[in-house]
C-alpha cells in the first residue's frame, strides 16, 4: 500500500484568513492586517498613511482632533469601571494622545432584547458621571434595539471631538532617535480585574481596572513646554502592540528595560496562571510619550502630579537603528526581540 499523498505547503498566507477571527479585533498583527488590506486600502484617500488614535483637522484657521470607538467589553461590570465609564474614558484618551482638550461625544447603544432597564439605567449614569467628572458633554447618540440572543447585552460607539490648542504636532511619524520612552504607570491592570471576574479568579486585594481619563495630564505637559513627539495609549495589545506600532511608524528601533516597566504583583500573578503575558495586557488609563531627552525630569515632575499617572516611569529610548524591532533588555543584561502579539489573548474586554 503506498503511503498518503503529503502536501507541506499551505493553501493561504498565515496573515490572510478567508473569515474575520476574534484575533482581527486584538490590537496585533492580524488587526493592523485588516486595518491595512480592508480599510485603509478603500479609505486610503481619505486616511492618514499612518494612523493615529484621533485625527486632526484644520476647520475655520484652527485645528480639532476627531476620533470614534466601540466598546463591548465583558461582563458590563467589572471593579474599578463599567462600560459606560469605559466608553467615556476611552474615547476621551484617544483624543488627548493627539494633544486636543475634549469637549463633546455622541453615543450610539446597540440594545439587546431582556437587557433590563436597571441595568441600563446603571451604564447610562455611570456614562453622565464620567463624562462630568471630565469637563466633556455628550451630546448627540442614537439607539437600536436587537432581537434576544442576537446582541450579547449591550455595546456603545463612541465618538469625540476636542480641540487641540498646542502647536505640537503629536503624531508616531514625529518620534526621533534618542526620544526618551515613558509610561504613565503600572500595565496589564484593566486586562487582568476584567479576567478576574470573567474566570472567577480570587486574589488577597481585588485587581481594579486603571480605566481613567488621561487629558489632564497631557494638557498639563503641553502647558510645561515638554517637547512632547508622540503619545499613544495603551489598550488592545498591551505595551507590546503599542511600541512596535510607533517603530515601525515612525521607522526605528525601541529599546526598553523590562526591569523599569511597572507590573503590579497581582497582576503578575493573574497573568501567570492565565499563561498571559502583562506587556500585552490592555490598559484604559495608561499612555506612553515619546519626548526629547531634556524634558524627561520636567516631564515625570508633572505626570506626577495627577493621579492617573504617579507612577510614571522612563522604561526606554528609541534608537537610530532602521530595522523597527522592539527589544528589550531583561534584568540579567539579556535581550530579546518584543514582537508584535498575533492572536487574541483576551476577547471583549474594551
Amino acid at each position: 500500500m503506498s503511503p498518503p499523498d503529503v502536501t507541506l505547503s499551505c493553501p493561504l498566507p498565515i496573515e490572510r484568513y478567508p473569515q474575520v477571527l476574534l484575533a482581527h479585533g486584538g490590537g496585533g498583527k492580524l488587526m493592523h492586517g485588516l486595518i491595512h488590506d480592508v480599510f485603509l486600502k478603500s479609505f486610503g484617500g481619505q486616511a492618514p498613511r499612518c494612523p493615529h488614535d484621533a485625527t486632526v483637522l484644520e476647520v475655520l484657521g484652527g485645528r480639532i482632533a476627531f476620533t470614534t470607538d466601540s466598546f463591548v467589553v465583558r461582563p458590563l461590570f467589572f471593579p474599578g469601571g463599567d462600560l459606560g465609564s469605559l466608553a467615556v474614558h476611552g474615547t476621551i484618551n484617544d483624543l488627548a494622545m493627539a494633544g486636543a482638550r475634549p469637549l463633546w461625544l455622541s453615543a450610539a447603544f446597540i440594545i439587546e432584547e431582556g437587557l433590563p432597564m436597571e441595568t441600563l439605567g446603571r451604564i447610562v449614569a455611570s456614562m453622565q458621571e464620567a463624562a462630568r467628572l471630565a469637563n466633556v458633554t455628550i451630546v448627540t447618540g442614537d439607539t437600536k434595539v436587537v432581537e434576544k440572543g442576537k446582541g450579547d447585552s449591550l455595546f456603545i460607539t463612541t465618538a469625540g471631538i476636542g480641540v487641540v490648542e498646542s502647536d505640537q504636532n503629536i503624531h508616531p511619524q514625529n518620534v526621533r532617535a534618542g526620544d526618551a520612552i515613558l509610561v504613565s504607570g503600572d500595565v496589564g491592570r484593566h486586562g487582568m480585574a476584567v479576567m478576574s471576574v470573567r474566570e472567577g479568579l480570587e486574589f488577597e486585594s481585588a485587581i481594579k481596572s486603571d480605566s481613567a481619563p488621561l487629558a489632564e495630564v497631557v494638557l498639563a505637559l503641553l502647558s510645561a513646554g515638554v517637547d512632547v513627539h508622540c503619545l499613544r495609549d495603551i489598550t488592545r495589545g498591551g505595551l507590546t502592540a503599542v511600541l512596535n506600532e510607533i517603530a515601525e511608524a515612525a521607522e526605528l528601533g525601541i529599546l526598553v528595560d523590562e526591569a523599569q516597566i511597572p507590573v503590579r504583583d497581582d497582576v503578575k500573578a493573574a497573568c501567570e496562571i492565565l499563561g498571559l503575558d502583562p506587556l500585552q495586557v490592555a490598559c484604559e488609563g495608561r499612555f506612553v510619550a515619546f519626548i526629547s531627552e531634556k524634558d524627561v525630569s520636567r516631564a515625570l515632575e508633572v505626570m506626577g502630579l495627577f493621579a492617573p499617572a504617579k507612577g510614571a516611569r522612563r522604561i526606554g529610548q528609541v534608537r537610530a537603528d532602521r530595522d523597527t524591532l522592539v527589544t528589550v533588555k531583561s534584568g540579567i543584561g539579556a535581550r530579546r526581540i518584543l514582537d508584535m502579539p498575533t492572536g487574541e489573548q483576551l476577547p471583549r474586554i474594551c
